[in-house]
């Protein structure tokens, strides 16, 4: 198979005292993610799209939140790892992130948080897309007391699986 697609899905709960942060960007705001690490629900979504079209495990495999080596981590630092351990067996096409947000309004952010991500992967900006919705006032996202993102993500394939670790084999 010559392209792999991964989905990824993570959501955190809105906190008082904590740093909004997403896409390894820190959003003015009264709160944060509440999370083991900074809570990006975007990085989180990214990674396990990536882990997931690479047939890899997941995040919490990669980063446990029982680890005080993730205790408080910067997500974005995630990523790069990520793609050292998966090696030259893939290369990313494209990155497609749609954000569900209530509050703060995060469009003003779109073209940073791009660029984060393709910074972080060494891409182009032109092959990572962030998107961002409201829940319509439906649920603890729509009161605003959490947000979401999912992510899907397309691999191009350089070498056999079997060639690529996992950290669940290790």
């Amino acid at each position: 198979m010559p392209y792999r697609i991964g989905t990824g899905f993570d959501i955190h709960r809105l906190e008082p005292g904590r740093k909004l942060i997403l896409a390894g960007l820190e959003i003015p705001y009264e709160k944060g993610l509440l999370g083991h690490s900074d809570g990006d629900v975007i990085v989180h979504a990214v990674a396990d799209a990536i882990l997931g079209a690479a047939a890899s495990g997941d995040i919490g495999a990669w980063f446990p939140d029982t680890a005080k080596e993730t205790k408080d981590m910067y997500s974005l630092d995630m990523l790069p790892q990520i793609m050292a351990k998966l090696g030259t067996a893939y290369t990313i096409v494209n990155i497609d992130v749609n954000c569900i947000a209530e509050r703060p309004k995060l469009s003003p952010h779109r073209d940073a948080m791009r660029g984060n991500l393709a910074k972080a992967f060494g891409i182009g900006l032109d092959q990572v897309s962030v998107k961002f919705r409201t829940h319509e006032r439906l649920g603890d996202i729509g009161a605003g007391n959490a947000i979401a993102a999912q992510a899907v993500v397309l691999l191009e394939t350089k070498t056999k699986k079997s060639e690529v670790g996992s950290r669940e084999s290790e």
